[in-house]
């Protein structure tokens, strides 16, 4: 029998970056250096998609999906880790941490769904062209997009209520700057493994399912390129992809590069993994405005900010 303010408790400890104390005041520096970065990008991107016409294209609209999501991860995170860094602020209320874990597993279950939406957009424009419009209709769209949230919804939610079922008696010291879902659950004194089997199989799962489709897709995309007669227009249509396969990069690469140093790193220091898994919240939403930076999005942001020097 627990207590019942074991099942309510007031507030977590987030720990920050044990070892390091001495240097968190620079280490938050390049921390709000990209965070703002990844503000502003993201900002002028959702601007200039909603107010330009010829922007109004089912792959900028992912964009923009993407960007918002982007928007969320940043600031769910790196001002808590800021104020933790900075202000020596390690107190988060039990709601605030819940609300914290639910938008950072959010926004990566979106990220891997908007990313696999646009490899289906790079699959239709390459090998359907003709038919591009008739198939990626405005209505095809939304239904997308809602369906894109109501999964990331669905699969993320349950961690919410997984974790509030658990009694906290004991530490409510969390060795992170930020709450997510195995850590928190690890606090608890009593048995987590529902915790364990639904926090890494099913958003696992889920991933990779979304990993595999989207090579599935370029694997007709470069099928229907290497079929093309003509060199240049091979080179247009590869053109088209390159900055969704840096994106996939971006995104992917770090995730199981963590995933594999939680797994089987237990050499690598633990302030290093800390340092790593923020670094992965942070750049992916500061980068992704710049390599989705499309020859069209750049001249539209030359005359937001140049309008003189472009008439």
């Amino acid at each position: 029998m627990y207590n019942s303010s074991c099942y309510n408790p007031s507030s977590f400890i987030l720990v920050g970056i044990p070892g390091l104390e001495q240097f968190h005041l620079w280490i938050g520096i390049p921390f709000c250096v990209i965070y703002l970065v990844a503000i502003v990008g993201n900002c002028i991107l959702l601007y200039l998609i909603a107010v330009e016409h010829s922007l109004h294209e089912p792959m900028f609209f992912f964009l923009a999906m993407l960007a918002s999501t982007d928007l969320i991860l940043s600031t769910a995170t790196v001002p808590k880790l800021l104020s933790n860094l900075w202000f020596g602020s390690q107190e988060i209320t039990f709601s605030g941490c819940l609300t914290q874990m639910f938008f950072l597993h959010f926004s990566f279950a979106v990220d891997s769904a908007v990313l696999l939406a646009m490899a289906f957009d790079r699959y239709v424009a390459i090998c359907f062209p003709l038919r591009y419009n008739a198939i990626l209709t405005p209505r095809v769209i939304i239904k997308l997009m809602v369906s894109i949230v109501a999964r990331s919804f669905s699969i993320v939610l349950p961690d919410v209520f997984l974790l509030k079922r658990l009694p906290f008696c004991g530490t409510r010291t969390i060795p992170h700057t930020y709450c997510e879902h195995i850590g928190v659950a690890r606090l608890s004194s009593a048995d987590i493994s529902v915790n364990i089997w639904y926090g890494f199989s099913v958003p696992l799962m889920t991933v990779v399912s979304d990993v595999v489709l989207i090579a599935v897709s370029y694997v007709f995309i470069l099928r229907a390129v290497f079929q093309l007669a003509s060199q240049g227009a091979r080179q247009k249509a590869l053109s088209t992809c390159g900055s969704h396969v840096c994106v996939i990069l971006v995104f992917y690469t770090p995730a199981f590069f963590s995933i594999l140093a939680h797994r089987f790193g237990h050499g690598v220091p633990r302030n290093v993994l800390i340092l790593f898994a923020n670094f992965y919240v942070a750049i992916p939403p500061a980068l992704n405005p710049v390599v989705y930076g499309t020859k069209q999005i750049w001249n539209k942001i030359n005359l937001l900010f140049f309008p003189k020097g472009n008439q």
